[in-house]
């Protein structure tokens, strides 16, 4: 009771805290938070949990700061909710209805009009320090990009592209095509560039060096479940995705674990 009988009420939101009584990551209460506003309602406490776990577990890898662009497409309770960026510049929609989204799967694609306009430029990361991932939860069964971008055949770009036949063919500031694994990507798939020399890439838990000569990447916008081929989209996929992000290099194992662990955890959270 404060000074003259008066009662002081001091509102406590109940979502600012986590379920032990600790308060959440700045970052991870802010994107919770435009999350829920986005839904209209509340997440359940073991999926903010997830998401807190992850954002705190990324920064004390040291790879935060590395993601510039970012979604987790799963967990949210709506598709406008799935499209809240995690960090960096929200994506443009293109074509994704409510029934192409799964809260514990993510978002699927359909090969042939379905994208997301990431609005971060190839250009914008230094040509020898840049990374791009997804995390798969339906492999494609056509060949497409499950995020890419660039100008002409020939000129440099970044790309992830999968089929039915084989994981991924990454491109990383770089023209030349090469492919690897003899299924479509499933769980987490990215390549990250520190170096002028070479890149490396990751899928099925593993890691494999790509030697190839970085070149200056162009200006274009990287598209997510397509590429961007001068402005125009193309090369669409037909994957479910549940994360992607852009950036500068980083570890791209530490990155793995913690998208993966976040996935299995929004799975085990949601009714």
């Amino acid at each position: 009771m404060g000074e003259g009988g008066i009662v002081s009420i001091i509102y406590i939101n109940p979502y600012q805290f986590a379920a032990a009584g600790v308060a959440y990551d700045t970052d991870a209460q802010a994107y919770i938070t435009a999350v829920e506003a986005a839904d209209g309602q509340a997440l359940e406490t073991g999926v903010r949990d997830a998401i807190n776990a992850f954002v705190v577990g990324c920064k004390a890898d040291g790879i935060w700061a590395a993601i510039k662009a970012s979604c987790i497409m799963a967990g949210a309770r709506t598709l406008a909710g799935a499209l809240v960026p995690l960090v960096g510049a929200a994506p443009t929609n293109n074509n994704f209805v409510s029934g192409d989204y799964n809260r514990k799967t993510g978002l699927a694609g359909n090969g042939s009009t379905k994208y997301l306009n990431s609005n971060r430029a190839d250009s914008v990361s230094p040509q020898n320090s840049n990374h791009a991932s997804v995390y798969s939860t339906t492999a494609p069964t056509v060949s497409g990009n499950l995020i890419g971008g660039g100008g002409v055949t020939s000129s440099a770009f970044t790309q992830i592209f999968s089929s039915s036949t084989f994981a991924i063919g990454p491109r990383n500031r770089d023209f030349s095509s090469s492919s690897f694994g003899t299924s479509g990507l499933l769980g987490f798939g990215g390549s990250s560039r520190s170096a002028s020399a070479n890149f490396a890439i990751r899928f099925s838990g593993s890691n494999t060096t790509v030697t190839e000569t970085s070149l200056a990447p162009t200006a274009s916008n990287l598209f997510v479940f397509a590429r961007n081929n001068n402005g125009t989209a193309g090369n669409f996929t037909n994957a479910r995705l549940a994360f992607y992000s852009i950036g500068e290099s980083l570890n791209l194992a530490l990155l793995d674990a913690r998208v993966t662990t976040l996935i299995n955890a929004f799975a085990a959270a949601i009714p």
